[in-house]
């Protein structure tokens, strides 16, 4: 067997005599591989530095080699016991661990950094029934139109994670449910229409719907009380929800090219703005809720990008602060989510002949008139010409664009250099769902593919890892819609009788399972 190399990090440091521990000098860390390989662990002495310098950001393959190093236990012991190494693991690995927000709960960051670890291991080997458990949910009548998570989708192991999942139908209800459990919480009663839409609230507890007529009601996510209702003249096109610093609050478009503030959970009008002249306009709210792109497909207008803020602070007589790109045939649009301001968007070149994807960034500058929009385009590059027009469009991080076309999955760099190109999917892709860790895609061919991020390489790179499946050819059509949080994935599987079911995969943490630690 080759023995495994150790290319040591140079920020892999703990810390010198004046830090928390005294005693510390020398370590040794070492390279760790599964015992099931056979390949030789690598040992090398390193000097601690300063606690700040870093500690590596590997999995928590590096701890358990060093807990293994016999000639240091005394080393381990001390550094192990400390709040200040598993709090830096954490932080230097999960860029959530920096948010304010974030809730530890009851466990501490040393618990918290080993089921975290184990958890990504499992989502990436994905085993069925050793790591994850499918469950078959059923109770709507109707077709899913829409699903959307409303619990919180933050990672938590101390008791009280629980995974919810509000659903819409045209059986003309909303239920919730609960994805771990695999039953019903709670369903409305019978609506007076279809309903088509639904977003949610998790940190109010509140989902809000939209019926084929443009009623839209506030639900308890809770209990399904209704608590508020807004009729629009006309069927919506698109919601949108908005958590600003200044307050959540709602935006509709309807059929009529009307853009509408709401507040939350009240639903009063704040303002009512005309975007596109009786045309259908989609939105699409930055990452920081700051800005929102309205725009209608295939159109000569050009796509409209609003300062929020002016649209729940409207000045009787003067228009919100917006401006229009200067671009048309717009097809789809994303914003990369690592940055407050940056957005790509797909369109016809000035002939008309060519797809495009186009980076702007925005921002605002204050003039003697007011607030102005300033808009800066970043990069610019042509699709390839054999490359079918994508329907699905998702950015990642700061660089990296995701289009699906037909069956295949493609990620360009904002720059047009292609990463990589995926065809796992035998019919054409439905929905995509991506996160810091993972991008998930259901098809009609009832599969959902997993991929996962490795983060060590700039750009990141996609790894393709396995296929989740559905029921039973005979029965069912294809997945229409994927979502995820950090411990479950929940498919809409359509029947071929003309409704749907809900499948859910939910992935174990064993805290300390031999499979996952050694």
């Amino acid at each position: 067997m080759r023995p495994l190399g150790l290319c040591v990090p140079p920020r892999w440091r703990l810390s010198r005599p004046r830090g928390p521990f005294p005693s510390l000098g020398w370590v040794a860390v070492s390279a760790f591989c599964p015992a099931q390989t056979g390949e030789i662990v690598a040992l090398k002495k390193v000097a601690l530095r300063r606690l700040e310098d870093g500690i590596p950001n590997q999995a928590l393959r590096e701890i358990k080699a060093l807990q293994e190093i016999e000639d240091n236990q005394h080393v381990w012991n001390e550094v192990s016991g400390t709040k200040e190494l598993w709090r830096q693991l954490c932080l230097r690995r999960w860029s959530s661990c920096k948010t304010s927000q974030m809730t530890l709960g009851t466990q501490t960051w040393k618990e918290y950094y080993l089921c975290r670890s184990e958890l990504e291991f499992r989502m990436e080997c994905g085993r069925p029934e050793k790591d994850f458990i499918c469950k078959a949910i059923a109770g709507h009548t109707g077709e899913i139109d829409e699903l959307a998570y409303i619990s919180t989708k933050e990672c938590r192991f101390d008791g009280q994670e629980k995974s919810m999942v509000c659903t819409v139908s045209s059986d003309s209800t909303v239920r919730a449910w609960d994805v771990q459990e695999g039953t019903e919480i709670w369903s409305s009663p019978l609506q007076p229409a279809a309903l088509v839409n639904v977003v949610t609230f998790p940190r109010l507890q509140l989902a809000i719907t939209v019926d084929e007529r443009g009623l839209i009601k506030v639900w308890g996510a809770e209990n399904g009380w209704e608590q508020a209702s807004f009729r629009l003249p006309t069927f919506s096109s698109a919601l949108q929800a908005c958590e600003h610093p200044e307050g959540p609050f709602l935006l509709v478009a309807c059929a009529e090219g009307f853009l509408y503030a709401l507040t939350v959970p009240q639903l009063q009008l704040r303002s009512r703005t005309r975007v596109f002249p009786s045309s259908p306009t989609s939105l699409l709210c930055s990452p920081d809720c700051q800005w929102v792109f309205a725009s209608t497909q295939n159109s000569d207008l050009g796509p409209k990008v609003f300062h929020t803020r002016s649209l729940l602070c409207l000045v009787e007589g003067e228009p919100p602060v917006s401006t229009t790109l200067p671009i048309w045939l717009t097809s789809r649009a994303c914003w990369a989510p690592d940055e407050t301001a940056r957005l790509m968007v797909t369109h016809r070149n000035d002939n008309g002949m060519q797809l495009v994807i186009t980076t702007y960034e925005l921002r605002t500058k204050q003039s003697r008139e007011g607030v102005d929009v300033v808009v800066q385009q970043m990069a610019s590059f042509l699709l390839p010409s054999s490359m079918i027009p994508p329907h699905l469009m998702k950015g990642h991080g700061s660089q990296v664009i995701l289009l699906v076309s037909g069956s295949e999955l493609a990620l360009f760099t904002i720059h047009g250099v292609q990463l990589a190109a995926f065809q796992d999917h035998q019919r054409p892709i439905t929905s995509m769902w991506v996160d810091q860790s993972r991008v998930i895609t259901a098809s009609f061919d009832l599969s959902l593919r997993v991929y996962v991020w490795n983060k060590e390489t700039k750009p990141p790179v996609l790894k393709s890892c396995y296929h989740l499946l559905g029921g039973s050819h005979r029965w069912a059509s294809g997945f229409t819609h994927v979502e995820g949080d950090s411990m479950s994935i929940v498919g809409v599987e359509a029947r071929n009788i003309g409704t749907s079911i809900l499948r859910s995969y939910c992935f174990k943490v064993q805290r300390g399972s031999d499979d996952c630690i050694n």
